[in-house]
């Protein structure tokens, strides 16, 4: 197909997403969240089990590059040479796990490695690409991975959407769940450089919405004018709702200069987000 049949095709498909894609949740969304939601909502709190996660932090040390811009990339090239099949045994002993009967702080851990180890997976699988956006498996009418089912935790069969949007947003109830999981993009929060910890879970939480927030792809301000991430439009509700709610979740993190500026901002004048797949190969 041409480069203008592949275009007039994209312009078809994305057209009739929201009228299909509507129809499929108004029919099947709510229930099937809700479903998922109930099944991962059990967790022991006194529970002593401690999952391992040091594989994944092993991986994350030697294939993550981090950038004198505070970003985080990935050398997947390397890795996908040297550590992928590493990868797959992590995720493989993971999924073997009953997350169900782990306290609440290893579970977000469990979790947040789950989405962003499988993530990096589906990008090894198909790299060489310029955006995960470009890795179109989830169907006919969805752009990227997340809607596909990928992973299969205490019997369910789960997308990275579920894991996000279905267990631990509403489970968990914390926006710094946005500055856990990663799209494996430029605009993202980091990939950390340490695998998430039942023990370490708050203080590496909120070095991350402190990293993130105080880098110009959380917040820009010039002048009077603040520019910030999608995210914070994308999941307002998460952020207090309103332009006033997310402002007030930057100031709580923002330091030194920022949280100064912040000070005499009081409305956000853009939204900005970069798809571009944050490989270390190409540095930004």
């Amino acid at each position: 197909m041409s480069l203008m049949g592949r275009n007039i095709f994209r312009r078809m498909r994305l057209a009739g997403i929201a009228m299909l894609m509507g129809l499929a949740v108004g029919l099947t969304g709510p229930a099937a969240a809700g479903a998922i939601s109930e099944t991962f909502a059990k967790h022991i709190q006194s529970s002593s089990t401690v999952v391992d996660h040091s594989a994944w932090d092993r991986l994350l040390k030697a294939y993550l590059i981090s950038g004198p811009d505070g970003l985080n990339q990935v050398d997947y090239k390397l890795f996908k040479n040297k550590g992928h099949a590493a990868l797959k045994t992590y995720l493989t002993a993971l999924q073997a796990i009953d997350v169900t009967q782990l306290s609440r702080p290893e579970q977000f851990a469990f979790w947040a490695n789950l989405y962003n180890a499988k993530t990096i997976d589906i990008v090894l699988t198909h790299y060489p690409v310029k955006s995960i956006r470009d890795i179109d498996i989830s169907g006919l009418f969805a752009d990227g991975p997340w809607g596909k089912k990928v992973v299969v935790v205490n019997g369910v069969e789960l997308s990275l959407d579920d894991i996000e949007h279905k267990i631990m947003r509403p489970l968990f109830r914390d926006p710094r769940v946005h500055y856990a999981v990663n799209c494996a993009s430029v605009g993202c929060p980091n990939l950390p450089r340490d695998a998430f910890t039942g023990r370490m879970l708050e203080d590496q939480l909120t070095k991350g919405a402190e990293a993130y927030i105080n880098s110009r792809r959380g917040v820009s301000i010039m002048g009077r004018e603040a520019t910030v991430s999608k995210i914070y439009r994308w999941y307002g509700e998460d952020f207090g709702g309103d332009k006033a709610g997310i402002l007030q979740h930057l100031r709580k993190y923002a330091q030194g200069p920022l949280a100064a500026k912040l000070k005499a901002i009081e409305d956000i004048g853009d939204y900005a987000y970069d798809w571009s797949l944050n490989d270390g190969l190409i540095g930004h």
